[in-house]
């Protein structure tokens, strides 16, 4: 009996594995991954929501089994046998959990490390000038290395400005856009610069976000790989029209971009207007930036007549 009892258990395991492993890379709860740092954050919330669906079968198994098999029965008014304790069962409910809170921090931490890239190393290198320590999102070598003997690509990098209610994204050569276009396959970094309040620079598809903060700059570093175009959205409450703070973002093929960028620095070059938008200062007054996010909103986003 209890042998049939045990190989019942352990089909029924099974069974539970396999489901966990199914919903863990089929359910569907993320938007199409844009980015190559998307990529790592999917992995670890196929396998948190694989596990966690896992524990949720087996607990509700044994709540409704429970209900059944040891349910009140008409006429039973007994108390059950005092059970005083069970050291193996309480072993096992401390150890295990332990050890897959153990790991799913270690696992979250080296994602974690490999998403954001070298920012907060390349922050304390800049400070204290020690040997920095990169990590790479390949997975074709260590997680860390030294910069000494590691090559890291020079990211694109764009200057970035939040203002209620309003992103603008410049380029080289006084392009100033509404609208983020970026390359696929290349680095990119965004330096950003809040010229008001706190925002928060999020585009779902990457799976990243990023606070803006007045006084204080700030930096993202990404890779796009799917083209398209994607919602950038501030995910921190910024004034009265918050929620209308959004911009677009558009992934092309580096020929695609570099067509792009071309064709917003040649129109730049020919507007004759006497306020190009594309290097905004810290030092405007609260004036200054009113007016210009009126000219900014009235125009459609496009200061320079870009037609992003």
């Amino acid at each position: 009996m209890k042998r049939k009892t045990a190989f019942l258990i352990s089909i029924l395991l099974a069974l539970v594995v396999v489901a966990s492993i199914w919903y863990g890379r089929h359910h569907g709860l993320l938007p199409a991954a844009a980015g190559k740092e998307a990529v790592l954050y999917d992995r670890l919330f196929g396998t948190l929501i694989g596990i966690a669906f896992g524990l949720f079968l087996i607990v509700q198994g044994v709540l409704i089994y429970s209900l059944i098999k040891f349910r009140r029965k008409p006429g039973d008014t007994a108390d059950a046998a005092p059970m005083h304790e069970n050291l193996s069962l309480e072993l096992v409910w401390t150890a295990v959990p332990t050890v897959l809170v153990m790991w799913v921090a270690i696992y979250s931490f080296d994602v974690y490390t490999e998403m954001r890239g070298t920012g907060a190393l390349m922050m304390a290198h800049q400070h204290h000038h020690a040997p920095v320590m990169v990590a790479d999102a390949s997975g074709t070598s260590p997680l860390f290395s030294p910069d000494a003997t590691t090559e890291v690509a020079e990211p694109l990098a764009l200057e970035v400005q939040a203002m209620q209610f309003a992103w603008i994204f410049n380029y080289p050569g006084d392009v100033a856009s509404a609208e983020l276009h970026v390359p696929t396959g290349r680095r990119i970094r965004l330096n950003f610069a809040a010229m008001d309040v706190l925002h928060a620079f999020w585009v779902p598809e990457l799976r990243l976000k990023q606070d803006t903060i007045p006084g204080t700059p700030t930096h993202l570093e990404f890779t796009p790989q799917k083209t398209g175009e994607y919602s950038v959205v501030c995910a921190e409450l910024c004034g009265s029209y918050h929620g209308g703070m959004r911009a677009t973002m558009v992934i092309q093929t580096p020929e695609e971009y570099q067509a792009w960028l071309t064709e917003q620095q040649e129109l730049a070059q020919a507007y004759d207007g006497s306020m190009i938008a594309g290097r905004l200062e810290p030092s405007l007054d609260a004036g200054q930036i009113r007016q210009l996010q009126s000219r900014f909103m009235a125009s459609g986003g496009h200061l320079n007549h870009s037609h992003s």
